[in-house]
């Protein structure tokens, strides 16, 4: 079996529906969160906590349900490709587990205290760039699943405690970087 068609090679790719150009804003959504999902996957390989080992397992699985949603047009989606709101439920639980049992600074957090903490930041700066893609085409004209857009905004949440986690969990101290005015 090979692994290229040299379909794309002229620049072009398909959504399921319709062919775009690989500029088109879906693409670089579609992009962005699998560099999410990959970026989480090296958290999740980095991280000894089991909790957050499954919740980042099961964010990957719902990055993968965001992006079948998006590869679609909306002529050709089926109504099980549309990303169920109730996993804004699970993903809130989450955090919220998370958060009861890891304190957190009183301070802005410098990430890179832990490999996995480290990488779970990156994640989230990725996942923060995907919700501002989501926001830009909504606001342009191709609207996004609005649950789509407040799991994003989740999301990152749930990696911002799961990164304090695994700091926290390796025995470092988180080093607080001290708001100063720059001068």
């Amino acid at each position: 079996m090979k692994m290229y068609t040299g379909r794309g090679d002229n620049g072009q790719t398909d959504l399921l529906g319709q062919r775009v150009s690989k500029n088109d804003p879906r693409v670089d959504l579609l992009g962005t969160l699998d560099e999410a999902s990959s970026s989480i996957g090296l958290g999740r390989a980095y991280a000894s906590d089991r909790d957050v080992q499954a919740a980042l397992l099961e964010s990957q699985r719902d990055l993968y349900l965001i992006m079948a949603e998006l590869a679609f047009t909306d002529s050709t989606r089926p109504d099980a490709m549309v990303f169920p709101g109730d996993r804004l439920i699970w993903l809130e639980s989450v955090t919220d587990r998370l958060s009861e049992r890891t304190e957190l600074p009183r301070a802005f957090v410098v990430p890179g205290e832990t490999v996995a903490g480290a990488a779970l930041d990156v994640a989230r700066t990725v996942v923060r760039r995907g919700e501002r893609f989501a926001v830009a085409l909504t606001a342009g004209s191709v609207p996004v699943n609005p649950e789509i857009i407040r799991y994003l905004n989740r999301l990152s949440s749930m990696l911002f405690i799961a990164a304090r986690t695994e700091d926290v969990r390796d025995n470092n101290v988180v080093r607080l970087a001290k708001a100063s005015p720059t001068t």
